[in-house]
């Protein structure tokens, strides 16, 4: 995707007074940080998150009450608390941050601020996803609440070169020593630096205004943040968010699949209805030789597995019959041969019948947790395998969005490493 724009058309950064743990009030960094909001696996991924410090962050981004209005007003009572007793501080000045991941495989690297909101039409921030209305009001029920971005957006941009900009301003900065480094039980090491010098954040602006950006991760916080502008009409913090940018050139992205479980679908009615209308296979497993099946038999088109009855069961060839029945045909022919759109309209739509609400469907991350879940409940977990990176990007650049939660990029930041509070700015 060509991400280049107009001078001055392109994305404006800006620094902010990161809120941030005070090393000396709690266990760990490692021990306060989860992953994003919606990645944590619930009830077992929060609760081991609960139990790894009484400071976790999960108990600002998933509070736990009776009600939606109770969890968010927990949340912002948690936050004042752990400001006053100092476990969270302001940093002394606004800066830009430069954030980097790594493990045995990836480094990525990139950088922290608060983003100019956009509207859509603008083409400076592209999303390529739908989202759900009640995550959106989810979570700006808990931004209005709390007036803090717990979460950075991760966003996508493409530098030109090597010369001057963004990534040459990240890669002198990390020859310095960091603000903060952790290692998480993930095996990542997460460090964090501040940049504050007035010719560092020129340089980063003036490159930042030639590009546009790909939501890689974070399409409802984008949806909230817009929201929420939308509320404030007064010029002020609420007309920016929190994003981390990653140059795609120098730090190219993981894509992954994002996995549904059916929450009142037993497998052995999802395999009957399909009698006719997809190749179905039945493979013994274990779970690595399955995906491996999955990855040969989406080389070729369409295919999904379905789990849950401690077998594994690869379906692909769906009749074309079905497809030219079901798929709508005022999209591009990428948009229609998605996996994600052909489960959606013809398998969840048609023949499974399944309305795409939580107490049907819920999205996990990660295959394993979904065919345990799955397992567990009697349900079908569907795995997916990943979307490619250039198909996700070539729709982006036509204003096609993809069907909700169909790619999942990666490494996700850490959530609780820095954070933003609208009340300072």
């Amino acid at each position: 995707m060509n991400t280049s724009g107009a001078a001055g058309q392109g994305l404006r950064l800006i620094p902010f007074r990161g809120l941030r743990y005070v090393p000396e009030r709690v266990g760990s960094l490692a021990a306060v940080t989860s992953p994003p909001y919606d990645v944590v696996v619930r009830p077992d991924g929060l609760h081991h998150l609960e139990s790894a410090d009484p400071y976790n962050i999960v108990r600002l981004i998933l509070p736990q009450a009776e009600t939606a209005a109770a969890r968010h007003e927990q949340a912002a009572q948690t936050l004042n608390r752990w400001l006053a007793e100092g476990v969270l501080a302001p940093d002394s000045e606004p800066a830009l941050y430069v954030y980097e991941q790594r493990n045995a495989e990836i480094l990525q690297r990139g950088i922290v601020g608060a983003l100019a909101l956009s509207a859509p039409a603008d083409g400076i921030v592209l999303p390529h996803e739908d989202v759900m209305a009640h995550v959106v009001e989810d979570r700006a029920d808990l931004m209005r609440t709390t007036a803090a971005n717990f979460e950075p957006l991760l966003l996508t941009y493409r530098s030109d070169g090597d010369g001057p900009g963004a990534t040459a301003v990240i890669e002198r900065t990390t020859h310095r020593p960091p603000l903060l480094a952790t290692t998480t039980e993930d095996g990542y090491r997460h460090r964090l630096w501040a940049v504050t010098a007035p010719a560092d954040r020129a340089e980063i602006e003036t490159d930042l205004a030639h590009h546009q950006a790909l939501i890689a991760d974070g399409h409802h916080r984008w949806a909230t943040y817009l929201r929420l502008q939308q509320e404030h009409t007064a010029p002020g913090p609420w007309d920016f968010g929190l994003v981390l940018l990653v140059d795609t050139a120098r730090y190219p992205l993981r894509v992954r699949a994002i996995h549904r479980l059916l929450h009142r679908l037993p497998v052995a009615d999802a395999l009957a209805a399909l009698d006719g209308l997809f190749r179905v296979r039945d493979l013994a497993g274990p779970l690595p030789r399955a995906l491996d099946a999955l990855a040969e038999a989406a080389a070729e088109g369409n295919a999904f597995l379905l789990a849950g009855d401690g077998g594994f069961h690869l379906i692909d060839r769906p009749d074309p019959g079905l497809l030219s029945r079901t798929i709508p045909a005022d999209r591009p022919p990428a948009w229609q041969a998605l996996d994600a759109t052909v489960l959606h309209a013809a398998l969840l739509d048609h023949v499974w019948k399944i309305p795409d609400a939580p107490e049907h469907i819920a999205y996990i991350h990660d295959t394993a947790a979904a065919v345990e879940q799955a397992e567990r409940h009697d349900a079908t977990a569907v795995l997916m395998h990943p979307v490619r990176e250039e198909v996700v990007r070539d729709l982006a650049r036509q204003g096609v969005t993809m069907p909700r939660k169909s790619t999942s990029f990666g490494p996700k930041p850490a959530t609780g490493l820095v954070l933003r509070s609208l009340d300072l700015g």
